[in-house]
């Protein structure tokens, strides 16, 4: 996959590919100066009409694009050339969910043909607090999980642990300076380092609750797993002490802890969550990939009592 850090490199991005008429997947906040063969701007959107003259899918956005440029992609075979404006990491796989303007779970799926990323620091300047902080930490849980799901490996290791030191020392930098362009721009080299991880070793528990709690209540995705991870690192540590250490270790002085205070995100309950819902969210969640890749997938009953532990 071609990877360029600048919006400037797009244009010869698209012509190595071969791409003269991408179509563009992106809300109408987003102006990109090439041509285009049309434009989707209900980001997200659980269909997308896709011109026949299309070459490509040009995704500007955060998760939300990206995902939907990706379930398009997995549908017409057309490659996809993401511009990153969020540290989400979805540019990485081929995997999306598929969501309602409402931001609902409608479904999911896999097989989008990834063929470019384009980050560009300036496009995350605008980003608010809440969308930095948990964009941030869905990256961070991109880091922690590569470590020790089952499809970890030495590549994905030095990638998880390159991420997980640049997003714990820059984060709060951000925060506290959100127009520093040289700490976004290390935040962003540590979310594409997450991003890579997750491609090389899968997701984990933290996602599988996370996905099962966005999708139920339409959710953002970065503060789910900013609240999920360290309930999930929890119970990752009882099963993988090792790699839970070399996470804790890669995040110098930091904690996830406090990290996620970072967003004020709050607790379950505060954003909306029933706690009669918790036994059929904890049940979706166990079901998940995400749980299924961890060495020992948590039951049901399980995953109830970390979501009960952040309620």
């Amino acid at each position: 996959m071609i990877v360029r850090w600048s919006l400037g490199e797009l244009p010869a991005v698209l012509d190595e590919l071969g791409v003269a008429r991408p179509f563009l997947v992106a809300s109408g906040r987003w102006s990109i100066d090439v041509p285009v063969s049309g434009r989707l701007t209900e980001i997200p959107s659980p269909e997308v009409d896709v011109p026949g003259e299309a070459d490509a899918l040009l995704a500007v956005g955060g998760g939300s694009a990206i995902d939907t440029a990706k379930h398009a992609s997995s549908e017409t075979g057309l490659p996809v050339v993401s511009v990153p404006t969020t540290y989400s990491g979805a540019e990485w796989t081929p995997g999306f969910g598929i969501r309602r303007p409402d931001r609902r779970m409608v479904g999911g799926g896999g097989g989008a043909n990834l063929a470019g990323i384009v980050y560009d620091v300036g496009l995350t300047l605008a980003l608010p607090r809440a969308e930095t902080v948990g964009t941030a930490m869905n990256a961070l849980a991109h880091c922690a999980e590569a470590l020790y799901v089952t499809g970890r490996n030495d590549a994905g290791d030095a990638r998880a642990l390159e991420g997980a030191a640049l997003i714990a020392e820059w984060l709060p930098r951000v925060v506290e300076h959100p127009d520093d362009r040289a700490a976004r721009l290390l935040l962003l080299r540590g979310a594409a380092a997450g991003g890579e991880a997750l491609a090389l070793a899968g997701l984990g528990i933290a996602h599988a609750m996370a996905q099962a709690l966005g999708g139920a209540y339409g959710l953002p995705h970065g503060a789910m797993n900013a609240l999920c991870l360290p309930p999930a690192l929890g119970f990752a540590v009882g099963q993988a002490p090792e790699a839970v250490g070399r996470f804790r270790a890669a995040l110098g002085a930091r904690t996830v802890e406090e990290l996620e205070a970072l967003g004020g995100f709050g607790r379950l309950d505060e954003l909306g969550v029933s706690e009669a819902d918790l036994p059929a969210v904890a049940a979706a969640a166990a079901a998940r990939p995400g749980n299924r890749n961890m060495p020992q997938p948590a039951t049901p009953a399980e995953v109830e009592a970390l979501l009960r532990s952040i309620f």
